[in-house]
């Protein structure tokens, strides 16, 4: 089985459906997003900007999934985007050079994979996780990945590709369960694509 949230500037989609969430095109579009979704973590505003979206695409997708059906370390992590950390990698280097204090709280999201290791701090998870930098979205990728976690023994994969380019923030989130049923590229694509 194969459940999804796509979120961006403006507009949520969950499974295919965009959802009646009020959403301005402010620059503090995720804020609202988290005020409107009664999230009460208030570790979010500390986050980067790939964590609040993977948090908030998360938040989203868990009202269609039971995911307390799986144990601690049943769930892997499998998140990629073209951009790493880019944004936070530009303030980081603004702390640094203009302001001659390097600030640690930045420092910290200066590697992408910070934003699985919430996830799973977020959820008490203790599974497996990846995060790949690669050229573009890529379904073969994900599947070739799926498999692999799927064969070690993964009950499920949560999946995401997560961009922050040039200000421009979108997150494209999936969960596949081991439940034998198939899903093709073309499926993933149209997830991507919505």
């Amino acid at each position: 089985m194969i459940y999804s949230c796509k979120i961006e500037k403006g507009a949520v989609f969950l499974n295919g459906v965009k959802q009646p969430i009020g959403l301005s095109n402010s620059e503090n579009w995720t804020k609202e997003l988290y005020l409107e979704l009664g999230l009460n973590y208030p570790k979010f505003y500390k986050m980067d900007d790939l964590s609040k979206m993977a948090i908030l695409s998360f938040t989203i997708l868990k009202d269609t999934v039971d995911f307390e059906k799986f144990g601690e370390d049943d769930v892997s992590l499998i998140f990629a985007n073209s951009g790493s950390s880019i944004e936070t990698d530009k303030k980081f280097l603004t702390s640094y050079s203009e302001n001659e204090s390097p600030s640690p709280s930045l420092f910290v999201y200066t590697l992408p994979n910070i934003m699985t290791g919430e996830l799973a701090i977020f959820n008490k998870w203790f599974g497996e996780n990846i995060f790949i930098i690669n050229e573009k979205y890529s379904p073969e990728l994900y599947l070739e990945q799926i498999n692999f976690y799927f064969s070690k023994g993964a009950k499920a994969c949560l999946c995401g590709w997560v961009e922050n380019k040039n200000s421009e923030q979108d997150c494209t989130m999936f969960l596949m369960t081991n439940d034998g049923a198939k899903t093709t590229e073309k499926e993933l694509l149209d997830i991507y694509n919505q």
